[in-house]
């Protein structure tokens, strides 16, 4: 996570400074218009948008006990809601003061996401708020771990060695996600997200709880997490549908 506090704000205010940037500087929108009225008819796209998260791709270079890699995805249902999922694969390895644990397994997480941000002309930013659904299966191997020592004037205790593994273990989560998604050239776009984890279910080893679950994360309060990713995503149209602004008057009826 050091690494994710270091380069959060600077993505955060590239990915702002995109959106902006891009409304102010686009004058002419991708399709011609039609008029009706003066009132300006306007196509957006409809389609599949997949990426990776190169957040879980980057800390598996830089961290050893680390490796990862997931899949994202979203499909537009309408003007603002759009279907998201993800999907990926853990390896961690957790070295506690008491034992050293290492969990392997898959995800997928399957939800919507809303768009908060109203776009200028042809632009396709967002600013999302949306809601997940997890689900993860995986084993959790214990490597070594230290017996309670209740007294420890009377030395430290010494450390076990195991290597027992837990198989068959899964997880049920929903997740509360907020993010940004900007187009940085023609169909790529690149977006981070944070998200609370809340855990719904779970099956444990008898020895010591889950500490770690790929996909959820590290666990707080024994059923808490958080996580954090940042991504590159292509999009591919598949049609197009005519939005017809409303009408000035409309909209001053609408407010009174």
């Amino acid at each position: 996570m050091k690494y994710t506090l270091k380069y959060t704000f600077s993505i955060a205010l590239l990915l702002f400074s995109l959106i902006v940037n891009g409304q102010v500087t686009s004058e002419q929108p991708k399709e011609t218009t039609a008029k009706t009225d003066s009132i300006p008819i306007k196509k957006e796209r409809y389609g599949i948008r997949v990426g990776v998260d190169l957040f879980k791709l980057s800390r598996s270079f830089y961290e050893d006990e680390y490796r990862g890699i997931e899949f994202v995805g979203d499909y537009r249902l309408t003007r603002k809601h759009y279907l998201a999922a993800e999907i990926g694969n853990e390896n961690k390895t957790v070295d506690e003061e008491q034992l050293n644990f290492t969990t392997k397994g898959s995800y997928v997480k399957i939800g919507f996401n809303y768009n908060t941000y109203e776009n200028w002309l042809d632009m396709e930013n967002q600013i999302f708020v949306g809601l997940r659904y997890g689900f993860g299966t995986f084993s959790q191997t214990l490597n070594s771990y230290k017996i309670y020592n209740p007294n420890p004037y009377l030395g430290e205790s010494p450390e076990v060695v195991s290597g027992e593994e837990y198989t068959g273990l899964t997880a049920q989560w929903l997740e509360a996600v907020v993010g940004v998604k900007a187009e940085v050239f023609d169909n790529i776009f690149v977006g981070f997200s944070f998200s609370l984890n809340r855990l719904l279910s779970q099956k444990q080893p008898n020895n010591f709880e889950n500490l770690y679950i790929p996909g959820f994360n590290r666990t707080y309060a024994g059923e808490f997490g958080v996580g954090f990713n940042y991504t590159v995503s292509y999009f591919i149209p598949f049609y197009k549908a005519t939005v017809k602004p409303k009408k000035k008057e409309e909209k001053k009826k609408k407010k009174k």
